[in-house]
Parts: C-alpha cells; structure tokens; sequence
C-alpha cells in the first residue's frame, strides 16, 4: 500500500493562499471600507511567499503527495511560480480601480480562491482531485466575471457559468466513465488499466474529461465563452480569465497526456494535434473583426491556447515537450498580463480609434510599444533570433514616435503589434516614419 506522505508543508503555497482568502474575508467584515485594501495587501504578501516557497521546493527531487493524489515536479513547481506571479499582477491592476469599493475584500478573496483552484489543477494525479480544483477555479471566476453586476458583467457571467456547467457535467460523467474502466481514479493505476481496457469505453471517457478541461483553457471547441466573458467583464478580471485558470488547465492536460494516455490505444496526439491547429486559426481569424481591445485579446488567447497544445500533443513521445509547455506558458503569462494592463490604463481604446489621437498621446504610445507580440495572436518573440528582435525594435520605435506625433492622423500604425510578418510594411506608411 502506498505511503499517504500527509505532509501540509508540501502543498505550502497552495495552503498560504487558501489562508490568505479565508483571513481576507474575516478581515473584510470588520475592516471599515477606506481600510480593505489591507485585505489586498494580505493576499499579494501571500502570493510573494508563496512563490519563494514553490521556488525552495523546485529544487527538491520529484515525489508525490498524500498516497500519489498531488505530484510535487517540475510541472507544479513552474505552474506555482507563474500561477502566483500571475495572480500578484492581477491584484496590481485591481489596487487603483477597486479602492474604496464596497465589496474590494470579496474581490481579493475570490481572485485567490480561484489561482487556488488553477494550482490545485496543475499539480493533481487524481480525478477526483482534478475534479474539485475544476470547481474551485470556475465558481470564483464566474462570480468575478459579473462582479460588476452591470448588463455586460451579468451576460459574462451567465455564459461562463451556463457553459461550464455543461462541460464540467461531461467532464464527471468521463471521469465516472474512466473510473469504470480503470477502477480507480489515481493516474498510476488509471495508466495500467487503460493499456487493456475496452477502446470505446476508454474514447467516452477521454472525451468527456478532455471538454471540462478544454473549457478552462478556452480551446477550441469549448472556446464560445472567451470573447463575451472577456469583453463584458472588468480589465483586472479578464486578465486573469484568460490567463490564470490556463495554466492550471494545459499543465492539467499535459500530466493527462504524459501519464494516463500515453501508452494507450487511443490516436489522443491526432486529436489535441488537431484541436490545437483549429484553436490557432479559428483564433487568429476570428480576431481581424474585432472593434473592441478586449475581445480582439480573447480571440488572441484562443489562439494562444493553439500554441500551447502542440508540447501537449506530444507528451510522453518528445523529450522537449515538457520544457516546452513551460517555456512558453511563462511567456504567455507575461504578454498577456502586460496586454491587459495597457487595456487597464486606457479602457476606452480600441482598435478603430487611435489611443495618441487624444490628450493622452505620448503615455498611449509608449505602453502600446512596450508591448511583446505574444498576446496578439502570434507566439511571443523570446527566444527568436536577433534579426526578429531587430525588426520588434524598429516597430516599436515607430509607435514612440507616432505617440509623440500628438493628434495626428497615422492611419498605417495600430494599437497592437502587427504580425512579424507583416512588421515591416510599416515603413513608410506614416509622414513620421519617413522622416525618422
């Protein structure tokens, strides 16, 4: 019988950012409203321990937790770090809009609560684990999503709860499919069963599982909640959207993929291969209508999540896959957190009409140029080679001087970054860009 190893100090982080929301809460009924933002400070403090604490314990060797349920490697300490980082950038936006609010405490603790759920998904080796941290993610958000509790917030809102219930019922009944077959719902036992068990009894299953778990990463096809959640929510809570309960998701799908699925019959490469090709181009087409900032970066994290899924379809075949998903989930995380912090500073802009055509200019310009070209539907430029880097820069210093440029009219220069492939048309476009 395996060791139960029921150690709390192994899930440290997980444990200090479940304290921090509860305490939140407790702290937010007595603290008068001027002083909530105490309740916030609590919750970034504990998301910084946290991350040191996930940073101490990446440099243990891989074990497991409490009878093989929680795993304790590389894709849970990554997972940690950016799930937490990203989590204290988002209660970094929210400072500033929220102040003052009567309900800002909530707010705190349900960002929190749901980072908790995206950690619990990430590290989980059981079913029935996988299960409650795909609840634990989804109720707060969706409480987040209509937090406003304006016409936009409650359609959010009612989407995003209207389409997780019906996957996350899916997701169960292929759990209770896969528990069937396996007779137990720990990864280890499920990865010896499935070798020879019945094909379409192991098909319902997978299938069932992989819809709730497609659901919080907003892949194709359980994608058709992104862009009205995105667009009817608040810029603090659609940065977290779409990136928070992701990385929980495809470091969920990976684990799936490495040790269930991946000495069984089933062709489950074909089909994430496949779902991660219609994710980036559905995406990508998708966000060329756009008028909206917000909705055209919902459509970009789609195709984003397109770009993730490819290590996740050769999990367990590719000695790469791993560092790969992780690499490039870091990144996302950064792009697209940095996407939604211009959409917090200028919440009126969007693509039809330039940001540096008001009183605003010089600040619309430099923030729009700082911007990698990860979060725009392409992946982001680290790593690439320097000629790359080189025509990033000179796109950015185009859009520094088109913010300097005031109310002038610069019809070829975008608010987003272009496409690398396309980077260098911008030449000459502008009466500014010749000169320079």
């Amino acid at each position: 019988m395996t060791d139960m190893n029921e150690n709390p100090l192994d899930l440290l982080p997980e444990v200090l950012l479940a304290a921090s929301a509860v305490l939140g809460l407790l702290l937010g009924s007595w603290l008068p409203r001027s002083r909530q933002w105490a309740v916030g400070l609590l919750a970034a403090v504990a998301c910084v321990a946290g991350t040191v604490a996930a940073a101490v314990a990446a440099a243990e060797p891989a074990t497991t937790a409490f009878g093989e349920a929680f795993a304790l490697d590389p894709v849970t300490s990554t997972s940690r770090i950016v799930v937490l980082g990203g989590t204290l950038l988002v209660l970094g936006v929210s400072f500033r809009p929220l102040r003052g609010d009567a309900r800002e405490s909530e707010f705190y603790a349900l960002v929190q609560l749901a980072a908790l759920g995206a950690l619990m998904m990430a590290g989980t080796q059981d079913l029935l684990l996988l299960a409650a941290g795909y609840l634990l993610a989804s109720i707060p958000a969706c409480t987040l999503a209509g937090f406003r509790k304006d016409g936009p917030g409650t359609e959010a809102a009612l989407k995003y709860y209207v389409i997780g219930a019906l996957l996350g019922v899916l997701m169960l009944t292929g759990i209770t499919v896969l528990y069937a077959t396996g007779r137990g719902t720990a990864y280890p036992m499920l990865a010896e069963a499935v070798r020879d068990a019945p094909k379409a009894l192991l098909a319902a299953g997978a299938t069932g599982l992989l819809a709730g778990v497609l659901f919080k990463a907003g892949a194709v096809p359980a994608h058709f909640w992104v862009p009205d959640a995105v667009q009817g929510s608040s810029p603090p809570v659609a940065a977290l959207l779409t990136s928070i309960p992701k990385i929980g998701a495809l470091a969920a799908l990976f684990r799936l993929g490495d040790v269930v699925l991946a000495g069984s019959t089933l062709p489950w490469a074909v089909l994430v291969a496949v779902l991660a090709a219609a994710s980036m181009t559905l995406g990508n087409l998708g966000a060329f209508f756009q008028r909206d900032v917000k909705r055209l970066l919902a459509y970009s994290t789609i195709s984003q999540v397109g770009y993730l899924l490819m290590p996740v379809a050769v999990a367990g075949r590719a000695d790469l896959a791993q560092q790969a998903l992780l690499y490039y989930l870091a990144a996302y995380t950064v792009t697209n957190l940095g996407a939604f912090a211009v959409v917090c500073a200028l919440p009126r802009a969007h693509p039809g009409r330039l940001p540096w055509a008001g009183p605003r200019a010089p600040a619309a310009g430099r923030e729009s140029g700082r911007l990698p070209a990860g979060p725009r539907g392409h992946p982001a430029h680290v790593g690439l080679p320097r000629q790359t880097r080189g025509v990033q820069r000179r796109v950015r210093r185009r859009l520094r001087v088109a913010g300097r440029a005031g109310r002038r009219q610069h019809r070829g220069v975008p608010l987003l970054l272009p496409a690398l492939d396309r980077a260098g048309g911008l030449r000459g476009r502008t009466p500014t860009a010749r000169r320079e």
